[in-house]
């Protein structure tokens, strides 16, 4: 896999996360020594619906994360690349940048949940709110990917089991 999409200068490793298991939410690997990739291989709704891999779209050959995406009075589905760090986006992108958007599942059309202030994702100053993709079907709040619903804020996080993974502001 090639990292040239990957913003390094901005992303941050912070967890020594090994995921186990068959049912592995998060791919890490290290293809070169110190350059650690972490890529969502699932991801779910508030209400389970599977978001990876349901539009045929791929990054890199691994499938995209999809989600309705309002702002204004037009929608659209958005794909995003799995890939933490890389900012590629495919289908719904003519949105003006500082646009504040609803995120929704694109199943049930349920809006993502936020995600409450005890949960420390936020950056002092930050003048977005986040909201969580679930990196489990159990929907816990403690293995999330928390994405702004700004147009063009490039930071999010991944948590898995409470713990920082990583982190990428730009």
């Amino acid at each position: 896999m090639s990292d040239e999409h990957v913003d390094r200068k901005h992303l941050r490793i912070t967890g020594q996360h090994k995921a186990m298991g068959d049912e592995a939410h998060i791919l890490v690997t290290e293809e070169k020594p110190g350059r650690v990739t972490v890529i969502v291989t699932q991801a779910f709704g508030p209400r389970g619906d599977s978001l990876v891999g349901i539009s045929g779209v791929e990054f890199d050959g691994y499938p995209a994360l999809t989600l309705l995406v309002q702002a204004g009075e037009r929608e659209g589905l958005l794909h995003l690349s799995p890939i933490h760090g890389d900012d590629r986006k495919a289908g719904f992108t003519d949105i003006p940048k500082g646009t504040r958007c609803r995120l929704l599942c694109p199943v049930s059309r349920e809006p993502l949940e936020p995600i409450p202030v005890d949960i420390e994702v936020t950056d002092p100053g930050d003048q977005t709110d986040y909201f969580a993709i679930y990196l489990t079907p159990q929907l816990s709040m403690g293995s999330i990917v928390a994405i702004s619903d700004v147009w063009g804020h490039y930071h999010s996080r991944i948590v898995d089991n409470f713990e920082l993974i990583s982190l990428w502001d730009r």
